[in-house]
Parts: structure tokens; C-alpha cells; sequence
């Protein structure tokens, strides 16, 4: 006796409908040492999201393919800032709990491949969508949620 597919799946519907509110509104996750700022962002407008509990239930509870981008803030001893960034995709689907060892792990080897005069800053943007950012919108992103020092921008 074969089984015929079910043609209404609810939690299928659910999943579907979350990941496409994470589509809508291009969230990314957004990590900046030493200032401790986290929060969730627009990738493209660069403006802040207050994360709603259906927001952060998509982000959180549901598995993505995910992209990071990492990146260390730095100033050389000309005063030019620069950054050395590193963008990992992982292969497969993760939940937002299970990447912490990942990005820790490329993450300590980004901060120990800078030069530690010249490192003033660290952070990372997490996308669900699993979009690559480019330099230039990754840099844009920081600039927007302050991840250079005060007096460095201010020079």
C-alpha cells in the first residue's frame, strides 16, 4: 500500500514563512569586540532591526546556510585604517547555537594572524541567507555599527 504525500505540511509552512521574513528584511547578525555591540542589521541599508520574537525565532530555532564574514580593524603606523577580513560558508545547515565553535575557532585565527600593534578591533557578520558580502559591504557595515574607536574616527 503506498502512501500518498501529505499536500499540507504547518511546520514546513512555518519554516518557509520565517525564512522568507529573514529574506525580506536581508537580516545579518552583527558581532563588534572590543565594544560588545551585537545585534541583527538590514545588510543592504545597513540599519538597525529590532529583533521581534518571529525575527529572532527565525534567526535562532531555525537552520540556515550560513555565510560569516570576519574581519579585524586595524591602524597602521601611518594612521591609515585597513582591515583583514576571512568570509567562511560552512558546508550544511546549522542552527545559530551550534556555529559559536566554528566562528571562535576562525575567528582566534584571524586575531592571532594581525599584527598586535595594529589591532584595534574585531567582529564578525553571520547572514542566514548564506549571501557572500563583498569588502567594500562588509567594511560599510562596520562603519555603521561603529566598530572603529571614537578618536579614530573623529582624525
Amino acid at each position: 500500500m503506498s502512501k500518498k504525500r501529505k499536500p499540507y505540511n504547518p511546520f514546513k509552512r512555518f519554516i518557509r514563512e520565517r525564512k522568507a521574513l529573514l529574506r525580506l528584511h536581508r537580516v545579518a547578525v552583527v558581532t563588534v569586540d572590543p565594544s560588545g555591540r551585537k545585534g541583527l542589521i538590514d545588510w543592504s541599508t545597513r540599519n538597525n532591526i529590532i529583533p521581534g520574537s518571529s525575527i529572532a525565532d527565525a534567526v535562532c530555532n531555525i537552520a540556515h546556510h550560513w555565510t560569516i564574514y570576519l574581519a579585524c580593524f586595524c591602524i597602521d603606523d601611518k594612521g591609515e585604517r585597513y582591515i583583514k577580513p576571512l568570509e567562511i560558508a560552512p558546508e550544511g545547515i546549522y542552527v545559530s547555537d551550534d556555529l559559536a565553535e566554528v566562528i571562535r575557532h576562525y575567528y582566534t585565527k584571524l586575531r592571532a594572524s594581525c599584527n598586535p600593534r595594529h589591532l584595534v578591533g574585531s567582529g564578525w557578520v553571520a547572514n542566514p541567507s548564506g549571501k557572500s558580502l563583498t569588502e567594500h559591504e562588509a567594511a560599510m557595515i562596520f562603519d555603521a555599527v561603529g566598530a572603529w574607536p571614537e578618536q579614530e574616527k573623529a582624525a
